[in-house]
């Protein structure tokens, strides 16, 4: 006898039966194939998350048939079975489909009181996005993914039906900006935050679109789980890609345990593959947990499911890459050499998974871009040895003297610049020497709040904005990468530092690269760059990973083509090719 049953405060499936046959240790076989989330309760028990049970049904009902086994499955199970086999119906007949009429879709809009007028291409991507369960937004930022997104809910939703939406923190302001433009009377959104206790109360008032960043849900996630559960809602996910690690990952696996729980979901993202096609994956998985997808696959099934308005059909300008060459000088030379070859010795005598070799190798790519960009940083590291710690506090960065001088030259010009950096302490040095410039930072400690308050990151970039004296900002990708638009008042943006992101290298030049920008405006992007350094692995594996998504997404736009002058990190996207170029550079083979 088997029996399935729902486990609800898990939101996963319990197996179980009442001896220990070869059905028994085949279906424990299946269901480890499918999941390294599985739970063994015991030698006749199993616990497996809901998405994994959808991967494993298939073999679990022919090992019953092989079998003739006895079974029983609850009402819970029964119930989110039916809806998953729906959605997967509804799947296959949308992907086959038609999108719907723009007339359809204006008329509904202006019926529902849907006041922002949609462009042609933001009209071409509902009509297509609206007969799908599950859909996604790829266009590149300025083109109106949040209009795009609130339309749908909108078209779709009945009368009771709520909203999840997670997202980054920064990009909060613009959905709460967004709705009030598109909709007349709109609904209040409720920032779910505070910890649990808070988000508890929050809920309780019945809220009905609801925001949360991916760090906070997993740490609510039953909370919220068991809210939404009994309402009829949809979810959407801003910036999509960050659940690339899948089940893998916290927040990755947080999404997926309730990804069956939605009627209609939504992911949105401009950068959808950082790395490689294999990043699509558990974005998929979250659109339809039902069909069965891997790497190979997913490339031609995300093609039936996802839009994308591309910088060739806004009308934007081409923007334009100066790669400089920046030669360093003999002691930060001889240093380089001497850490390339101490890091490869140690490299080479890891022993143990790939997971552990990639997190050591993940160190030592920080530390070669660290002095690489600016020696200076080593200093915190508490491992240098004094004959090396005495040979940085002599190695100047030949990058930062460069940056500083250009900068100069640009505002003396009238130009305000953007300058980015992967560090911190290159980012507040950099702001330090250039204050006489009105230099300010964005960076992680930045806190968000409001534009009154003179430190928030809101207050810094109405000062750049605004303020004819505040010349340059400095900041890193990772925290200023997303939710800024600086391209009514910045044209020119110089690298001091990348690593192997290539989301957050794409989405930093959308910063001053956006729908809005005049058309005879040049765009400079320049990257500073030290030759037979790790700088050009970097340069290598982004291009790669940028024109891999080109291929998929159909969008020739996203490429990397430099002009180069004779003019003198986010490691969470380090993966296995980074890791076998980085090696190449350590043993002179690049």
């Amino acid at each position: 006898m088997i029996e399935i049953s729902y486990i609800e405060e898990n939101h996963a499936v319990l197996i179980t039966t009442n001896d220990n046959s070869y059905a028994w240790d085949e279906i424990r076989r299946v269901c480890k194939e499918n999941s390294i989330e599985i739970e063994v309760s015991s030698d006749k028990s199993i616990q497996i998350p809901w998405w994994s049970f959808l991967t494993s049904i298939r073999a679990i009902n022919l090992i019953i048939k092989k079998y003739k086994l006895s079974h029983s499955i609850d009402a819970g199970v029964r119930k989110y079975l039916l809806l998953s086999k729906e959605t997967k119906k509804k799947y296959n007949e949308a992907k086959h489909s038609k999108p719907v009429s723009r007339e359809f879709i204006l008329k509904k809009l202006d019926e529902i009181g849907f006041e922002r007028p949609l462009t042609n291409e933001q009209l071409r991507n509902v009509a297509k996005l609206y007969p799908l369960p599950g859909g996604a937004t790829f266009s590149v930022p300025g083109a109106g993914k949040t209009t795009e997104a609130l339309s749908l809910f909108f078209l779709k939703k009945s009368e009771n039906t709520k909203l999840l939406i997670i997202a980054p923190k920064n990009a909060f302001p613009a959905w709460e900006e967004q709705i009030q433009e598109c909709i007349s009377n709109p609904p209040q959104i409720t920032r779910l935050r505070g910890g649990e206790r808070n988000i508890e109360a929050l809920l309780s008032n019945d809220p009905s679109i609801c925001l949360i960043t991916y760090q906070q849900l997993p740490k609510v996630i039953d909370l919220v789980a068991k809210y939404f559960s009994r309402k009829e809602f949809f979810m959407f996910l801003d910036e999509s890609h960050r659940i690339k690690r899948g089940h893998d990952g916290i927040i990755g696996k947080s999404i997926l345990q309730i990804a069956h729980l939605p009627l209609n979901k939504l992911i949105m993202s401009g950068t959808p593959m950082p790395n490689a096609p294999v990043d699509l994956v558990p974005q998929f998985n979250f659109l339809y947990p039902e069909v069965r997808i891997d790497e190979e696959s997913v490339l031609h099934e995300i093609q039936n499911i996802y839009v994308r308005t591309t910088k060739d059909e806004l009308g934007l300008k081409e923007y334009k890459i100066t790669m400089t060459r920046v030669e360093m000088g003999t002691v930060q030379r001889k240093l380089y050499n001497l850490l390339k070859s101490e890091e490869l010795r140690q490299l080479e005598a890891l022993r143990g998974p790939d997971k552990v070799k990639l997190r050591s190798m993940g160190k030592s790519v920080m530390t070669m871009l660290q002095v690489t960009s600016n020696p200076a940083l080593l200093l915190k590291n508490n491992t240098i040895s004094n004959e090396l710690r005495d040979i940085i506090i002599e190695a100047e960065s030949t990058k930062m003297e460069y940056v500083y001088k250009k900068v100069r030259k640009l505002t003396s010009e009238g130009k305000k610049v953007l300058v980015w950096s992967s560090f911190v302490e290159n980012i507040e040095v950099l702001a330090e020497r250039l204050k006489d410039l009105g230099a300010d930072f964005i960076h992680g400690g930045v806190d968000s709040g409001l534009e009154d308050e003179s430190d928030t990151r809101e207050a810094k970039i109405k000062r750049f904005h605004e303020d004819s004296n505040a010349m340059v900002l400095i900041a890193n990708p990772a925290a200023a990468g997303e939710g800024i638009s600086l391209h009514k008042i910045c044209h020119y943006a110089i690298y001091v530092d990348r690593n192997y992101n290539a989301a957050q290298f794409l989405q930093s030049i959308d910063r001053i690269h956006r729908l809005g920008l005049p058309p005879e405006i040049d765009t400079d992007i320049e990257i500073v760059y030290s030759p037979n350094t790790l700088d050009e692995s970097v340069h290598r594996r982004l291009s790669m990973k940028i024109e891999n998504m080109a291929r998929v997404l159909n969008d020739q736009s996203l490429t990397i083509e430099p002009e180069y002058s004779d003019e003198e990190i986010g490691l969470d996207n380090f993966d296995l090719g980074d890791a076998e170029d980085f090696l190449k550079h350590l043993r002179n083979e690049s």
